[in-house]
């Protein structure tokens, strides 16, 4: 256990606020040179990526990850060094603890531990590895991997992607699918006046109300027994400059919203329908759109089988499958066939101050990680 505190700890002590990788995918090279992986650099913009293999049979196993981090905030409002892995409490602190230096650490030792083992395992182990998950960048990470891996004709078998997907404890949940994501922009024009005549002007933020209304109040679908349903989040309203000008009636709204849809939906249809509550309330706009992840879903697959199995050995637990939360870079795997899940540790501290993973816990995940290789490379 203290080879995984002690890699956690050094990935931790690198500030890889995204997309800096702050040389964390060095140390994890290093590491998996060491027991016979060949390593392709595949850097993109300001993304650092790596593909790293061992063996050239199928199956093929993907632990797939990010070393960028999100930005740490207010350091004085940490009880320790963000950037300085701290153990106290049973707990390693540190920015990336969960989210997700620890599981990277768990998947090298897990893969150390099961090649020193089986040295000629059947099948191959592949590791994608990204420094562009957690920010705007991140169609320069595992998107662009995937890209090379397409051209190279590499097909991936079986996927764990490192996320903090358990909820209370280790293996309570594992993500076996995600809703898509669908953002839109839209400016509603109106004609800037004077509000004492506003009969010489036409206010945006008038005419968007009703629409905006409907919108929020639209059931986009009922969603099924794997998904919830399709939900709209705004993000962001901006019309004119807030205590200034307060006379002046301006000439548009600015409004931003975020569309989690499930299977029932799809993306053109989500935007037929927005487009069509937009005319009937007589808005005059613009909208553009960006879709960031298409839904899917791992059913009944054999990896979702097999790392249950090694979830009620090593924890004692049925784990619950869940499409929810936020998005992955899983969206972007699963596209190419493969069977793709997330397990990861708790993430209870994600993204938050004081973020924590517990030392036990991060051993057992070792322990889990292990037993599927073993499950998947050597007993099937």
């Amino acid at each position: 256990m203290l080879q995984t505190i002690s890699l956690l700890s050094e990935l931790i002590n690198c500030p890889s606020i995204t997309p800096d990788d702050a040389n964390c995918q060095q140390i994890l090279k290093n590491h998996l040179k060491k027991i016979g992986f060949n390593i392709t650099d595949l850097p993109k913009g300001p993304v650092k990526n790596f593909w790293a293999k061992r063996g050239n049979n199928a199956p093929l196993f993907l632990f797939a990850g990010h070393t960028d981090v999100v930005t740490p905030g207010d350091l004085k409002a940490w009880q320790f060094d963000p950037f300085k892995a701290t153990e106290h409490d049973d707990f390693i602190y540190g920015r990336g603890a969960q989210d997700m230096k620890g599981p990277l650490a768990a998947m090298i030792v897990a893969t150390a531990q099961f090649i020193n083992k089986y040295p000629d395992h059947k099948g191959s182990i592949g590791f994608l590895i990204t420094s562009g998950e957690e920010g705007s960048d991140y169609m320069d990470g595992t998107p662009h991997v995937m890209k090379y891996l397409e051209d190279e004709s590499e097909k991936i078998d079986y996927c764990i992607v490192g996320e903090p997907s358990s909820q209370h404890q280790l293996g309570d949940t594992i993500r076996h699918g995600r809703r898509g994501s669908l953002h839109a922009y839209l400016t509603v024009h109106g004609k800037q006046g004077h509000v004492a005549y506003h009969q010489l002007a036409d206010n945006p933020i008038h005419r968007a109300i009703s629409a905006i209304h409907a919108l929020v109040q639209t059931q986009w679908d009922e969603g099924n027994q794997d998904f919830d349903p399709t939900s709209l989040q705004i993000t962001s309203i901006e019309s004119g400059r807030f205590g200034e000008n307060n006379n002046v009636i301006p000439n548009a709204l600015k409004l931003q919203f975020n569309f989690r849809y499930s299977p029932l939906s799809n993306e053109d249809n989500i935007k037929q329908r927005v487009e069509k509550i937009l005319h009937e309330h007589h808005v005059n706009y613009d909208i553009t759109w960006e879709l960031s992840g298409k839904p899917f879903i791992t059913e009944n697959s054999i990896l979702s089988q097999k790392t249950a199995q090694a979830i009620q050995t090593v924890m004692g637990i049925s784990p619950k499958f869940s499409t929810g939360g936020g998005t992955s870079d899983a969206r972007f795997i699963a596209p190419s066939g493969a069977q793709v899940i997330e397990l990861g540790v708790c993430n209870d501290r994600i993204h938050q101050v004081d973020e924590r993973v517990n030392i036990e816990e991060l051993q057992k995940l070792v322990r889990i990680y292990y037993l599927l290789l073993e499950s998947l490379l050597v007993k099937t």
